[in-house]
């Protein structure tokens, strides 16, 4: 995995997606930045930046993605894995359906995907160090290096879309006092039922992460 470390960007995504667009750069590869003034979070609202907190986006090309994933699930998939590296610290966190990090009841990061070329581009937003107002921070001390290491190695793994959804299907309980929103508007989780693809069946609509 190549990686590039900025002091500060705009947004890694978007300066990731640029490089790969020129083809200045190609997966598997790496942006993280200390600071980021523009950042995108879901729904392309913006993603608050505060230095030191994780500002990460890279890019797999599809053909190393695992051969039973489903991209319009990919945001579960790259999100549980990171849960799970944050666990193996002894991190609370848990993942929100389909992208959102939380702390018991606030939110603390997330992540988006998008499709650039024969790629999927994966960006991460993590309170590390020092949370805006109404979120929270990472409940360990760790340094972003490590946990990025760790990640990276364990993405490299190729675990199964089956064997992460097996794993997040018993913690999807958690939802239930949470909202998602779905054509602007916003849905309760409360009786959500998760389907084997990562889509939610709430109200007889099928709803997928888009994400």
């Amino acid at each position: 995995m190549q990686i590039l470390s900025l002091d500060s960007v705009d947004s890694t995504q978007k300066y990731l997606k640029e490089l790969m667009l020129e083809d200045k750069i190609s997966p598997p590869c790496a942006v993280m930045a200390n600071f980021q003034t523009a950042g995108v979070g879901s729904r392309e609202n913006s993603w608050n930046g505060v230095r030191g907190n994780l500002f990460l986006s890279f890019a797999l090309a599809l053909e190393d993605l695992p051969k039973d994933l489903k991209l319009e699930s990919a945001s579960i998939y790259f999100s549980f894995i990171l849960k799970e590296t944050l666990e193996d610290f002894g991190s609370a966190l848990w993942l929100k359906w389909p992208n959102d990090f939380y702390i018991n009841n606030k939110k603390v990061g997330g992540m988006i995907t998008n499709l650039v070329k024969n790629s999927l581009l994966c960006g991460v937003g993590l309170n590390m160090a020092k949370a805006p107002n109404n979120f929270t921070k990472l409940d360990v001390d760790l340094h972003r290096d490590e946990l990025i290491k760790r990640y990276f190695l364990n993405i490299e793994k190729k675990s199964s879309w089956k064997q992460v959804f097996s794993k997040y299907e018993l913690e999807f309980y958690k939802n239930q006092k949470f909202y998602t929103h779905s054509k602007s508007l916003k849905i309760s989780l409360e009786n959500a039922s998760l389907q084997s693809d990562g889509s939610v069946v709430i109200n007889g609509e099928r709803i997928y992460s888009l994400r």
